[in-house]
């Protein structure tokens, strides 16, 4: 079968094609045949050779798939041959809180991933997904999609009437825009596109402010809100937002602190989170549990994530490419 590998940090250019055998199916192991793929901001430093957990080297890249299931070992009890699923972003995070040796089980990164024609998965490493996705759509699901619900829903307890920041209009804060009108809170979104601003409107966003026509964004949200402050923030830019969110966030209020997109060096005063009693969550991904109570809510509601743009198999390099060039809304997917 075809795969995708890495084996240097050159990024998108040390992405290679190469053929390897399908390993063998044990006891409680599911072939999946792979028929879409989807990319994360994490992708491009695991290309890079420079993200800080998991860099195993070479490596299959990508931690978000979605296929049809051709094979189950003779104890597999959960699927059968023609389920249609998608692999969990933490293969071994089943429920609860993970150890060290969880988190050393994420997809393209920690272990190969999903960038292949076929893949073995343990049983408990899939879920069923949503049966009025397409399984470009479904690809979707298992880092942005969880990640936004952990923070939102599982540590967030976001109730309708709660306001809630998006940072940008890449994949966690697109489904963050979705969980929170699911439920009928009201959402402000950020980006320096006024073009991208009004397709957010179309979505359902309440209010959307240009970060780059309103440097100081902070006060705008206030504004928003009377000058109370938003109940939740989604941080996807790291050291270089976070003061920023602190800034908007309500007393007592949440910061999910999610990506790193503004980079990983900085410093931030621990004095607005203390006077404030602001509450900073860490989010990194999510469980196999969350993803299946994320997929109950999409499948009551009819959701289906915001793809930006679709490519081939073949195409994966130029896909890469696209996720750098962050033109697009919403999520970047690979077909096969």
């Amino acid at each position: 079968m075809k795969t995708y590998q890495i084996s240097s940090a050159d990024g998108v250019e040390g992405l290679r094609i190469i053929e390897q055998p399908a390993a063998d199916l044990g006891a409680l192991e599911v072939r999946v045949r792979i028929r879409a793929c989807s990319l994360n901001y994490r992708d491009t430093l695991v290309a890079a050779g420079g993200y800080p957990r998991n860099d195993k080297s070479p490596v299959i890249p990508l931690s978000d798939g979605a296929g049809e299931v051709i094979a189950c070992g003779e104890a597999v009890t959960t699927f059968k041959p023609g389920d249609r699923v998608a692999g969990c972003f933490v293969q071994d995070w089943i429920d609860g809180e993970p150890d060290e040796r969880v988190l050393n089980s994420c997809l393209g990164g920690g272990i190969d991933g999903v960038l292949r024609e076929e893949m073995t998965f343990p049983e408990h490493g899939l879920v069923k997904i949503p049966a009025h996705l397409s399984f470009e759509e479904a690809a979707c699901l298992p880092c942005a999609g969880v990640t936004a619900w952990h923070a939102l829903i599982e540590l967030g307890n976001l109730r309708a009437g709660d306001t809630v920041l998006l940072l940008g209009t890449g994949g966690v804060s697109m489904f963050g825009l979705q969980f929170a009108k699911m439920i009928g809170a009201r959402a402000i979104i950020t980006s320096s596109s006024d073009e991208k601003l009004a397709t957010a409107r179309e979505l359902g966003a309440d209010d959307v402010i240009n970060y780059r026509t309103c440097e100081d964004w902070p006060a705008i949200a206030r504004e928003l809100t009377g000058g109370r402050g938003v109940d939740h923030v989604l941080d996807v830019g790291g050291p270089g937002t976070l003061e920023k969110s602190c800034a908007a966030v309500r007393p007592g209020g949440i910061v999910s602190i999610i990506g790193v997109l503004t980079g990983v060096e900085g410093q931030i005063s621990p004095l607005p989170a203390i006077f404030d009693l602001i509450r900073m969550n860490g989010i990194y991904v999510g469980s196999r549990a969350m993803f299946e109570r994320m997929n109950k809510a999409i499948s009551q509601n009819k959701m289906k994530p915001v793809i930006g743009q679709s490519f081939r198999f073949d195409e994966a390099p130029k896909a890469y490419q696209a996720l750098q060039a962050a033109d697009h809304m919403g999520k970047i997917v690979i077909t096969l």
